[in-house]
């Protein structure tokens, strides 16, 4: 089993950054990939970026260039880094961890408010 804590999230100007984080407890061994989805209200899920066991990441195209997902494997945490956000940004991001094919775990969220 693994538990994932998000932090980070709140608010922020259009144009600014924020650098979430998600804090891996548990079978941290098992872990295959890591991710972080965001959610808006009356909006579908979207799967943001995307970094597996051997250090590849992906990215969705809407945020490519401007986010950057990363991972300090001493500290079992993974990162968000968000620059230039935009309002239409604003949603409920989302850490998720997974063990192969197996089971996918979920974060609680963490709020993130993009004002223009």
């Amino acid at each position: 089993q693994v538990q994932l804590v998000e932090s980070g999230g709140g608010w922020v100007q259009a144009g600014g950054s924020l650098r979430l984080s998600c804090a891996a407890s548990g079978s941290i061994f098992s872990i295959s990939a890591m991710c972080w989805y965001r959610q808006a209200p009356g909006k579908q899920r979207e799967l943001v970026a995307t970094i597996t066991n051997d250090g590849s990441t992906n990215y969705a195209a809407s945020v490519k260039g401007r986010f950057t997902i990363s991972r300090d494997n001493d500290k079992n945490t993974v990162y968000l880094q968000m620059n230039r956000l935009k309002p239409e940004e604003k949603a409920v991001y989302y850490c998720t961890a997974d063990i192969g094919l197996r089971a996918r775990y979920w974060g609680q969220g963490t709020q993130v408010t993009v004002s223009s």
